[in-house]
């Protein structure tokens, strides 16, 4: 099968949108990238301090499953996870959808796996 140039251009950007998406809750964004990478952000913000970069959404899968029952900021630390970037990603699980878990407890931040 043989491709005009324009074609294969249109099939290359449709690819790399298929790829790349991007989603938004009430505190937490992700993206998922061309190059499998997942990022996980604060909503709104712009700086890179705001943000943890994961080599796929598995890892965070992953990460996630390893959590105990309830978990609070503390326990993302040992994804190598620090600082503020802690809490956004507590509040992530539980704004995303694909992981069965709420916040319990806003301060200090707890969240419960839902079983």
């Amino acid at each position: 099968m043989q491709l005009s140039r324009e074609h294969a251009a249109e099939l290359r950007d449709a690819v790399g949108d298929a790829l790349t998406r991007r989603e938004e809750f009430f505190r937490t964004a992700c993206e998922h990238r061309e190059d499998g990478s997942y990022v996980v952000e604060r909503r709104g913000a712009d700086s890179t301090g705001n943000s943890t970069v994961f080599d796929s959404f598995s890892e965070v899968r992953r990460l996630f499953e390893r959590l105990p029952e309830s978990f609070d900021a503390s326990a993302m630390s040992t994804a190598g996870v620090t600082g503020s970037r802690r809490h956004m990603l507590v509040r992530h699980f539980a704004e995303h959808p694909t992981f069965p878990c709420s916040l319990s407890s806003r301060n200090p931040l707890e969240a419960e796996k839902d079983v």
